[in-house]
């Protein structure tokens, strides 16, 4: 993530998807301090909510959406040009 938001600043859209571990969180963090936009996979859906609950519960996501939404949600994003 860091090398993203180096490239890309703002316009970084991360999508944390099902994993363990809290490594995601200083990476959404700094896409979070940087002006990008975070968003996670939601509990339902994951096989582990680790990753994507860590930046969900630290207030990180702009959206939180079971796994079947988040491409949809991804292109609605960039279609209103946020990418």
């Amino acid at each position: 993530m860091r090398s993203g938001v180096k490239t890309f600043d703002s316009r970084v859209l991360t999508t944390i998807l099902t994993g363990m571990g809290v490594d995601g969180l200083k990476g959404g963090e700094l896409v979070i301090k940087e002006g990008g936009t975070v968003i996670a996979q939601d509990e339902a859906t994951s096989i582990v909510w680790g990753m994507p609950g860590a930046v969900a519960t630290a207030g990180f996501c702009s959206a939180v959406l079971p796994i079947q939404k988040l491409g949809a949600h991804i292109m609605d994003f960039m279609g209103k040009g946020r990418g």
